[in-house]
């Protein structure tokens, strides 16, 4: 298969696949070698990571791996406003696909708390996420085709606050009206200290993305993705 031809910014790495499969293999094992490394010199590691169709295959893949869940956090960069079981909930995904095997032993933090909004719930999920350690250890990230990532929406009108490099909020409420769901979302100054980020992709689609993101890196604001396209990122792609 051919390397997919784009430029992309000097320290990042780009790895690619045959089929999903093959490639979210590759992320588990690229991800449990660091967990492991981490869980050696802490007493807990974060691992945070992204919803949808595509990490699925990875989701199952790492669950597998041998490590000390007991000692790993595990949540999402972001989640949609619903009950857990809501066919629009990545609790339950992450719950059904990541939370089982040998990782059913990991320490679950959730997003989603009580409360009618994102606003109303937003105190407890920060009481929730007071015991996890920063920077985050291992971040999973997805990208959609108008260049967001986690909830960071560039049509959101809280998207200059979650993404404010001074702020000091952990999570923010996001409300972006091309989507139908109101939205939780750990920030851009979160997110962006991690200390291993990949960008899980599939689909030429994501290619086109991709390459229109890295012509204009300085337009973040544009496309939220930009913001986390610099040294160190690792971008796991297949078809």
């Amino acid at each position: 298969m051919k390397t997919p031809d784009i430029e992309l910014p000097e320290g990042v790495r780009f790895h690619f696949g045959e089929t999903p499969e093959q490639v979210a293999v590759e992320l588990a094992d690229a991800v449990a070698r660091f967990m492991e490394q981490r869980l050696a010199q802490a007493p807990r590691a974060s691992l945070v990571v992204s919803g949808g169709s595509t990490p699925l295959p990875f989701f199952r893949a790492l669950s597998e791996k041998s490590l000390e869940w007991s000692r790993v956090d595990v949540l999402l960069a972001d989640e949609r406003w619903v009950p857990e079981g809501d066919p629009a909930s990545n609790t339950t995904l992450v719950k059904a696909h990541l939370l089982q095997n040998r990782a059913a032993g990991a320490r679950f933090l959730s997003l989603k708390q009580p409360g009618g909004t994102p606003e109303v719930g937003i105190e407890a999920v920060k009481r929730e996420l007071k015991d996890l350690a920063l920077p985050i250890d291992v971040l999973i990230l997805g990208m959609g085709n108008d260049g967001h990532t986690a909830s960071l929406f560039p049509d959101a009108p809280e998207l200059p606050g979650a993404m404010d490099t001074s702020g000091s909020e952990i999570v923010a409420a996001m409300a972006p009206p091309s989507q139908a769901q109101r939205r939780i979302t750990l920030t851009f100054p979160v997110l962006a200290e991690a200390r291993f980020t990949a960008l899980h992709l599939k689909g030429e689609d994501k290619l086109e993305t991709l390459e229109k993101a890295v012509s204009n890196l300085d337009q973040v604001m544009a496309m939220p993705i930009r913001g986390f396209l610099k040294s160190g990122l690792q971008i796991f792609w297949s078809p």
